[in-house]
């Protein structure tokens, strides 16, 4: 597997100086549209002569996106390029996500964010949404897009590329013989999610490696699909004690 970067935050000027000292992939700096430390204006300076696209940013999106509290006003973005082929995102050594069936624009913005959150390579949508419902996605993501590859595609060709790549394929629904916590999230994976009402198609579980159960004892039948992801993807991250 090729040893690409890992997606980080880097906030302030002394962290995007050293970034740029170190040579590290930055993909991109979000600074504020009136920054009031003038260490900030010769940071940016730096990196826009190193070739690194700069956006001005409302204090509003900063204070959403900042790690620290008072929010920084220079962030910057550490990672494989968020416009990678899929083949190249796929090499990788992670997690990426195939999201298959959702019926709503911003279930799937939420799911692409809780991908993203997570550290996830890349995400594989296989939806019916035409381009304004994929806009609407991706407005719900936090247009997470900037930071992390997201390709729309059919699931199985999704599929049959990441085992192309040496992935292992794991389907994520209320049936299976092993719960997540069973299971080795360590190794490089495609991990399956459903949409809300179907959930994932027969075809589509009948393609992957394995089914891994989430257990559930409510009365309602299933949870939230944010919260399916989010409990697998908090295990894989404390497997790698991350």
């Amino acid at each position: 597997m090729n040893a690409l970067p890992r997606r980080r935050q880097v906030a302030g000027p002394e962290e995007v100086a050293r970034a740029l000292a170190e040579g590290l992939p930055l993909r991109l700096l979000l600074v504020a549209e009136r920054p009031k430390d003038p260490a900030v204006a010769a940071q940016v300076d730096a990196a826009r002569a190193a070739g690194v696209p700069v956006r001005a940013s409302s204090e509003k999106s900063l204070w959403r996106l900042s790690k620290t509290d008072p929010p920084s006003e220079l962030l910057g973005l550490i990672a494989p390029p968020p416009d990678a082929p899929r083949e190249e995102v796929l090499a990788a050594g992670g997690c990426a996500w195939l999201l298959v069936g959702l019926a709503y624009p911003g279930n799937t913005g939420f799911a692409i964010r809780a991908a993203e959150v997570s550290g996830a390579d890349g995400v594989f949508v296989d939806g019916s949404f035409l381009h304004e419902g994929r806009r609407e996605a991706l407005r719900a993501s936090m247009r997470a897009d900037r930071f992390m590859p997201v390709f729309w595609e059919p699931a199985l060709s999704s599929i049959a590329a990441a085992r192309d790549a040496g992935r292992r394929v794991v389907a994520i629904e209320d049936v299976g013989t092993r719960t997540p916590w069973e299971l080795d999230l360590t190794v490089p994976l495609l991990l399956v999610v459903g949409g809300e009402r179907h959930g994932i198609p027969d075809e589509v579980i009948g393609a992957c490696d394995e089914t891994v159960r989430i257990p559930m004892h409510g009365f309602i039948p299933s949870y939230n699909l944010q919260a399916a992801m989010a409990m697998v993807a908090g295990e894989r991250l404390r497997q790698l004690s991350l």
